[in-house]
């Protein structure tokens, strides 16, 4: 700030006193006076002034209370206090009323000079640090308003990307059950049992979101498949075997390249493998077969047992718990049938009724989850193989949350 555009008020109540002052300061900067306290509150109150320079002993309110006054009403104001005595403690304690300095009389005038500078310099410091602080406070408040638009943007983005998602595995499902009539509902069915296997195995909600789009698009490739052979209701021939089981080459084909659908393809692939090791389309055994495809397999088997069926009516519960009790070992991995038989008919009948609704999935895997999974692919965008390494370990009976003691029966 230019020294002329600085406002000096000096208050006293001799004129000798504020006239010596004016000659002073008065070459450099803008200097007004008051004969008193009362007066001085009053400018005050009309005109901003960067110093006032005081007297403490004056008829009325001493220099002491028009110190306290100016801190309470306009504390930017910087006060230098006056006074003809040089006691010490005279001097502190109109530090302590808030004064920034202290000269006393008779004046050296050279002193009195840089008094008023170390004030003035002070005084702009306090300033510039409330102005940054004021600059600081709106540069948050901006960008905290930046930020909550952002973050609105963001999540009508991902609320819009999850619709997407939902909706995209349910078109691809839906294009399935319009060539293969027979297969309508029982990919919701399977996907809610292998989720209830899958949970209580324990697996995290990425091997939860895979789990349910394999067991959603298991059989994604019939779509591949002729209709004469598809929709035939007779036994197949050689030939027509040959080209169903090539469904699994479609699938993969289908979804190889889309990569929030990559977990999906464990179960597209290996999904007719059987434990013994006599499926296809390459023989695994046991533990080759992903975790994923063994949990499906007794999942799809519960479906396809307890569902009606063109050459047969659909059996009851226990027939169903017999023939994957039977077939442990050879066609399902004995210990997710161990889990299965651990789970009551009533828990299974229950999710049977609930799979169809459009909310089920949302109230097995949190929809929080499927976001960051969304947000997961994001940035991992040229990735295009599976989400993590296939885990096709052995789980052992406490993985499955059963005690060493438990018996199929």
């Amino acid at each position: 700030m230019e020294k002329a555009n600085i406002s000096i008020l000096i208050v006293d109540d001799e004129e000798s006193i504020r006239g010596l002052l004016i000659s002073c300061l008065g070459r450099e900067y803008t200097c007004l006076t008051a004969t008193s306290a009362e007066e001085a509150t009053e400018m005050l109150s009309k005109t901003t002034f960067n110093l006032v320079m005081t007297d403490i002993r004056m008829k009325a309110a001493s220099g002491f209370e028009l110190c306290q006054l100016i801190q309470k009403c306009w504390p930017e104001t910087v006060v230098i206090m006056i006074s003809g005595m040089t006691d010490i403690q005279c001097a502190i304690e109109a530090m302590h009323q808030g004064a920034f300095d202290y000269v006393t009389k008779p004046f050296d005038l050279q002193q009195v000079m840089l008094s008023v500078e170390r004030a003035l310099k002070y005084q702009a410091l306090v300033l510039a640090k409330q102005a940054y602080e004021q600059s600081l406070e709106e540069t948050v408040r901006v960008r905290t308003n930046e930020l909550r638009v952002m973050n609105d943007n963001l999540n009508g983005m991902l609320e819009a990307l999850y619709s997407n998602y939902r909706a995209t595995l349910r078109a691809l499902a839906s294009a399935l059950e319009a060539r293969d009539f027979e297969v309508r509902g029982h990919s919701d069915r399977v996907v809610a049992f292998c989720l209830k296997l899958g949970k209580d195995i324990g697996l995290d909600n990425i091997d939860l979101i895979s789990l349910e789009q394999g067991a959603l698009l298991h059989d994604i490739g019939k779509i591949g498949v002729r209709d004469g052979v598809l929709m035939k209701r007779g036994p197949l021939t050689d030939e027509e075997w040959i080209e169903m089981r090539e469904h699994i080459g479609h699938g993969l084909r289908i979804i190889n390249g889309i990569d929030f659908l990559s977990g999906a393809r464990p179960i597209v692939a290996q999904h007719h493998e059987k434990f013994g090791g006599t499926g296809y389309p390459k023989r695994l055994q046991g533990e080759e077969i992903h975790l994923h495809a063994r949990i499906f397999a007794v999942a799809d088997a519960f479906d396809a047992i307890t569902s009606d069926r063109p050459y047969r009516a659909a059996q009851p519960y226990r027939a169903a718990r017999e023939e994957l009790i039977a077939n442990a070992g050879s066609h399902f991995d004995p210990q997710v049938v161990k889990l299965f038989c651990s789970v009551p008919e009533s828990e299974w009948a229950a999710i049977r009724a609930n799979a169809g609704s459009h909310d089920y999935v949302e109230q097995i895997l949190d929809k929080r989850e499927i976001r960051s999974f969304i947000l997961s692919l994001k940035r991992s965008s040229d990735h295009t193989g599976p989400l993590r390494p296939a885990n096709t370990g052995s789980l052992s009976k406490t993985t499955y949350g059963l005690s060493s003691g438990s018996q199929q029966n």
